[in-house]
């Protein structure tokens, strides 16, 4: 049988990214924490932890972790339906993979619908937040590809819409004579990071077949608001949610570089097939938020 006190060690250790930080969660001291580590670590033979700033967990420990974070979920709800256990000490976090756009425009609705949840977040980009499912680090994600994660089940929720934006002063010193090929090439753009695909997606859209696709030089912007407000400044043009650049755009604040060229990203919910009455009343929340603020699935950009 696995010692759960141990289990919850290294749960914090690893979600907190540090002995010190495990330790203050749990109110042990550092050296009661790596002590329950080191002894779950030599009755599993093997390395469940990887030592460092921050720690990080082995395939083993992840598996783990997990584990060990279901069990605490399923127990949280037990109380429900057997009162004589009592009322839990603190609510059990939900680790939820979900995408920076997003979390900006309509899943902090479906957070509120819980408040009695404590919420985890990892922010990915959209195409790779499956990735954090697939490995077994989140019990649930908004994702846009990837396929469907095994031991999980998938909802579509909807289409988040881009529209690619600039101030009125950036077109006039980059686009004058045109948004093209060219004009684009040269003008700076917005990026969130490394494995953001939509600057290059509306490019190949936006541009005639046959013509190579711009890379365009970049300033490096991780913040979805900050790509609103950078676009506003006139530092660069980028792929802005209509939800967050509609009141610039109705203002003229921002314009659309080349209207009817929206790019419109499928949003999917999938979360782990564990029997959780938790993660049941999160997954109806989820759709009513996606429901009220995304655009129906398959719907045609401009309509």
């Amino acid at each position: 049988m696995l010692d759960y006190a141990l289990l919850e060690a290294l749960a914090a250790v690893i979600r907190t990214g540090g002995f010190d930080r495990a330790a203050r969660q749990l109110h042990l001291t550092p050296s009661a924490i790596s002590q329950r580590v080191k002894l779950l670590e030599e009755r599993m033979g093997t390395a469940l932890v990887v030592r460092g700033q921050p720690c990080r967990a082995t395939p083993a420990g992840l598996r783990l972790c997990q584990h060990a974070e279901q069990v605490a979920l399923l127990e949280s709800e037990l109380p429900a339906t057997l009162p004589g256990l009592g009322p839990l000490t603190a609510p059990v976090p939900l680790r939820i993979a979900v995408n920076a756009d997003s979390l900006a425009t309509w899943f902090i609705t479906a957070m509120a619908a819980l408040p009695h949840c404590l919420f985890d977040l990892v922010l990915d980009d959209q195409d790779h937040s499956a990735d954090w499912l697939r490995r077994g680090e989140v019990v649930a994600a908004v994702t846009a590809g990837g396929g469907t994660v095994p031991g999980c089940d998938s909802l579509a929720l909807g289409a988040l819409r881009y529209v690619a934006t600039a101030s009125p002063d950036f077109m006039g010193r980059h686009f004058a004579h045109g948004v093209d090929a060219v004009s684009l090439s040269r003008a700076p753009c917005l990026t969130f990071n490394a494995k953001d695909g939509l600057q290059a997606a509306w490019l190949r859209r936006a541009l005639d077949q046959g013509v190579p696709v711009p890379t365009p030089p970049t300033h490096w912007l991780p913040s979805s608001q900050a790509f609103v407000d950078a676009a506003l400044a006139g530092i660069g043009w980028g792929m802005n949610p209509l939800l967050l650049a509609a009141p610039h755009l109705a203002t003229g604040r921002l314009v659309a570089l080349l209207p009817g060229t929206e790019l419109d990203v499928p949003l999917v919910w999938q979360r782990s097939r564990l029997a959780s009455a938790t993660l049941a009343e999160l997954t109806r929340a989820v759709r009513r938020a996606a429901t009220e603020r995304l655009l129906p699935a398959g719907r045609e950009p401009g309509v």
